[in-house]
């Protein structure tokens, strides 16, 4: 039997952000992660202005400027005719960083690892499979793992156990937390396409007609695209074949044909199950849940990242001493989710909205692209243009934006990549 003071499941953004300030706070932690390495093709790779922020203060903002990366500063809706409407002016923020950058979320993470490895009392380990939990009483001990090199079981004790682990949290499932499910009214298909130079898109975009929307995310040498159909018609929507696929694209974005026939089959398209909740509490004694696990988010805005690493913040803050003291407490634990519950409940009501008023009419209406027009509040705020700044606060920095602990911050130091 292993023995740690923090065990936290899963190496996406949260956890290994939570890791490194825990262990630069003197904790002994140990962060496990399936899978043998952070090269995958995520959804997610964007990193907000307040992560940003973060990392200037934990001194890594000029490792992360190594990083190859893109920057957005404006989200914008298009519109007939080729025009566009300025939805977020990410220009408007304060701080140093008046936008949001895009990098492959594999890069960040080794970022953080190669950090990590710079603390004695931070451990990561790879290839290594949870696969439930262990407990004396009520109160949650450890959790078993499997080797996924070698099919060797084992069990780690800890003082506290933290899942961030995602959506589909193992963790959250085996304490039987109770839920607030929320719904969608639409799924997501991701995909890659050939981007140009000469595109009239520079920074995030979005188009939207009867039963269908298309967001387009600049990445460098194509785009990181995502299509909006109603909820539950991915098998029908797939029955159509990709040359309906195809024209499908052209009509919502015309400029687009020059590139479509790059989706040779629709095995390129990976397909994301939208889901909408919120635990109505984040604990158990001696387990937590941040991030996805705790509120899995929609992808309207792509804040579901930023408010997890935010998460993870606010946890290292509020228990590195108890867990330096071994004084862990169901009430301390209790603190996080009051801490973060108020910026989740924000984002996730204007998620709603957004769903509700907007997503949900145009995916179940039958109108078409030619007759969609401008949305009067996008007309209001075209108008006056001050306006742009909220929802650019809201997506790229958030509500209640947390801040690095003193016992994190550091001067910038270099950082040996591996």
């Amino acid at each position: 039997m292993e023995r740690t003071t923090c065990l936290v499941v899963g190496g996406g953004p949260a956890g290994m952000v939570l890791g490194l300030l825990l262990a630069r706070g003197g904790v002994e932690v140990t962060v496990l992660e399936k899978h043998a390495d952070f090269l995958r093709d995520f959804r997610g790779d964007t990193v907000h202005a307040s992560t940003l922020t973060l990392l200037d203060e934990l001194g890594l903002g000029p490792a992360f400027e190594q990083v190859p990366h893109q920057l957005v500063d404006k989200i914008e809706s298009l519109l007939d005719g080729g025009r566009k409407a300025t939805i977020a002016d990410l220009g408007r923020l304060p701080g140093a960083h008046k936008h949001i950058a895009m990098v492959p979320q594999w890069d960040f993470l080794d970022l953080l690892a190669d950090a990590g490895k710079l603390e004695p009392t931070f451990h990561l380990r790879m290839n290594t499979e949870v696969t439930g939990i262990t407990k004396t009483g009520t109160r949650v001990t450890g959790a078993t793992y499997r080797d996924r090199v070698d099919g060797h079981e084992g069990e780690i004790t800890a003082d506290l156990v933290v899942a961030a682990d995602g959506r589909g949290s193992i963790l959250r499932d085996a304490v039987e937390l109770p839920v607030y499910r929320f719904g969608a009214p639409m799924d997501v298909w991701w995909f890659r396409l050939p981007r140009n130079e000469s595109d009239p898109v520079k920074g995030g975009a979005g188009r939207f007609s009867a039963g269908s929307g298309l967001v387009l995310i600049p990445r460098g040498e194509y785009f990181q695209c995502a299509f909006l159909i109603r909820k539950g018609t991915d098998r029908q929507v797939r029955a159509e074949g990709v040359a309906k696929f195809r024209d499908r694209l052209v009509t919502l974005v015309p400029w687009l044909a020059d590139r479509v026939e790059h989706l040779t089959t629709l095995d390129d398209v990976k397909l994301l199950d939208v889901k909408l909740d919120r635990l109505r509490r984040w604990h158990v004694d001696g387990l937590l849940c941040i991030g996805d696990s705790a509120h899995a988010m929609s992808p309207v805005g792509g804040v579901g990242i930023n408010l997890a690493i935010q998460d993870a913040v606010a946890a290292a803050a509020l228990l590195a001493k108890p867990l330096r003291h071994g004084t862990v407490s169901s009430a301390a634990l209790a603190k996080v989710r009051r801490r973060r519950l108020f910026p989740t409940v924000v984002i996730q009501t204007m998620q709603r909205v957004v769903h509700r008023l907007f997503l949900g009419r145009k995916l179940n209406s039958t109108e078409t692209v030619s007759s969609t027009g401008t949305p009067f509040m996008l007309k209001v705020a075209q108008r006056f243009t001050f306006l742009q700044a909220v929802p650019a606060y809201l997506i790229a920095i958030g509500p209640r934006p947390e801040h690095a602990p003193e016992f994190a911050r550091r001067t910038p130091q270099p950082v040996a990549r591996s």
